[in-house]
């Protein structure tokens, strides 16, 4: 034995250092079990720490949510207000108004169904006229002969024109009918509102009527309002009604997918007519005419004849707080000319430039 060689030596030393490290290496395993099952066991009673908090904040949470349930079934909520009223001005002689225009005779039945259709628009538009003053002067643009006549032998204006699409230069003349007799006669110039320029000199009306016109622009609305305010004099009134693009209806018709929200957008039968291109929110037409240098006295809607359902819509915009005033389907404005207020060529709300 004690003759073993180098080779046997070093051979009995590697498997003498083998041997421990084995057994080094069963204790160490023996520890790292240990350790882990410890780690293990202790991960697992946090977990469930956790998940017994967790069924506790959610039992805990929907005990709270069982009580407010309760107390809505007990106690719903308050009705919302429905409509916030508009301030409008008053109606000056609106009876007189009325009892003249019924007396109106028409050309045909197609005439007639318009008056009749449009007879409270009618009323309510020229109810917010001015009495004739300084010049007495008026002119209504889109003259279809009713609201000419008003002026002229109601409200006491001594010179009345209307204008209408047609060849710029040419003047028409209307004679107005009334219980089977000819009451007098009604000029009416032609020219385009959006074009051209209009045949009268600077200052000599105070009081312009634009009924249902607004609508029908193709090109240039900056235009119309920039004459109007040209041919009006210093404080002359100028008197717009348009659609409501933002109305009641407009909002159901959105809403339910049923049609256009624009009050009327169907195109004519005749070639010569134009539908209408933009309708408009109060919004816009109030920057509109600050843009042509006019101080908004009055702006206020309406519900015509024929618009009144929808009424459900107050109540979604109310609930969910969401503007109910301006919301009636006809826009009513009263500006006024003020010489010294700027004016905004291509307000940037309403053209491309």
């Amino acid at each position: 034995m004690w003759g073993l060689g180098m080779m046997e030596l070093a051979l009995v030393l590697a498997i003498v250092v083998a041997g421990f490290a084995a057994w080094r290496f069963r204790r160490w395993g023996r520890w790292m079990s240990v350790e882990l099952l410890a780690v293990r066991d202790q991960t697992r009673e946090q977990l469930a720490r956790l998940r017994e908090d967790g069924e506790r904040r959610e039992a805990a949470l929907m005990e709270r949510l069982a009580e407010v349930e309760k107390r809505l079934l007990e106690k719903p909520p308050p009705p919302p207000v429905i409509i916030e009223r508009e301030a409008a001005p008053e109606q000056l002689r609106a009876a007189e108004i009325r009892e003249f225009l019924l007396t109106l005779d028409h050309p045909d039945d197609g005439a007639r169904a318009y008056f009749e259709i449009h007879l409270a628009r009618t009323m309510r538009t020229l109810a917010l006229v001015p009495p004739a003053g300084r010049s007495g002067r008026a002119l209504e643009l889109g003259a279809y002969g009713h609201m000419g006549p008003v002026l002229r032998w109601v409200l006491g204006y001594r010179e009345v024109r209307g204008a209408y699409l047609g060849p710029a230069g040419q003047t028409v003349t209307k004679t107005i009918w009334a219980g089977g007799k000819a009451i007098g006669d009604l000029e009416i110039d032609l020219f385009n509102a959006e074009k051209d320029r209009y045949p009268y000199p600077d200052g000599h009306f105070e009081t312009v009527l634009v009924c249902e016109v607004f609508e029908h622009l193709l090109f240039d609305p900056l235009h119309l309002l920039l004459e109007c305010r040209r041919v009006l004099d210093d404080d002359g009134r100028l008197i717009l009604t348009t659609p409501n693009v933002v109305s009641k209806t407009a909002v159901a018709r959105v809403l339910r997918a049923d049609a256009n929200p624009q009050l009327y957008s169907q195109y004519p039968h005749a070639e010569t007519e134009t539908p209408h291109v933009r309708e408009y929110t109060p919004g816009e037409l109030s920057q509109a005419l600050s843009a042509a240098g006019f101080e908004v006295e009055h702006l206020f809607t309406e519900t015509p004849p024929g618009y009144e359902g929808n009424d459900w819509v107050y109540e979604l915009l109310s609930r969910n707080q969401f503007p109910t005033r301006l919301r009636g389907e006809q826009i009513f404005c009263v500006a006024r000319k003020r010489p010294d207020l700027p004016v905004t060529r291509y307000p940037g709300f309403l053209y491309d430039r």
